[in-house]
């Protein structure tokens, strides 16, 4: 990547989902900020960028040229239609990217995203222990909501689910 050459926030590109796989899997090897212990297959993440994108859901990646810093995209909070103005977001960045704003630069097309659909809610789920998620969403205008203790287990430890949520409009969205 060119010293010169800014990061850009745009929807990601099927070229792109090797890159994408990579981060998700680094986060699942380094921290608990994915409650999953297996790595991903390139495959798996094929299937995961078609479902999100025939639904109409973004997926955006922040990127010099052809190089993927991070990713970014929201999906169905929970499956019965009483829940389809909320949607779950997910925000990764590399390594060796992160504290440079990228995360809040995804974080913020996101929301900017959902109003577009004219969705209510955005929630995300994160490790309580997770200080940087934390004041992330924090900085993005979300509010802690719940705590779930010890709903998670990974590499036999028991983790807390923090709930945090941005309301994005004051009238529900497309509500009927």
């Amino acid at each position: 990547m060119s010293e010169r050459e800014a990061p850009t926030v745009r929807p990601a590109a099927v070229a792109d989902l090797a890159q994408i796989s990579a981060i998700h899997n680094d986060v699942v090897a380094s921290s608990n900020a994915i409650f999953a212990e297996q790595p991903e297959t390139l495959e798996q993440r094929r299937a995961w960028f078609g479902e999100r994108t025939a639904a109409g859901m973004p997926v955006l990646v922040a990127a010099a040229g052809a190089e993927v810093l991070g990713f970014a995209s929201y999906g169905p909070f929970r499956s019965w239609p009483g829940y389809r103005e909320t949607v779950e977001q997910t925000v990764h960045v590399r390594a060796e990217r992160r504290g440079q704003g990228l995360g809040r630069s995804l974080g913020q097309a996101l929301i900017e995203q959902a109003r577009r659909q004219g969705l209510h809610a955005i929630v995300a789920g994160i490790d309580a222990g997770n200080e940087a998620s934390i004041a992330l969403h924090r900085r993005l205008g979300f509010a802690e909501v719940g705590r779930l203790p010890e709903v998670a287990i990974k590499h036999g430890t028991r983790l807390d689910l923090l709930l945090m949520e941005l309301l994005l409009d004051e009238h529900g969205g497309n509500a009927p």
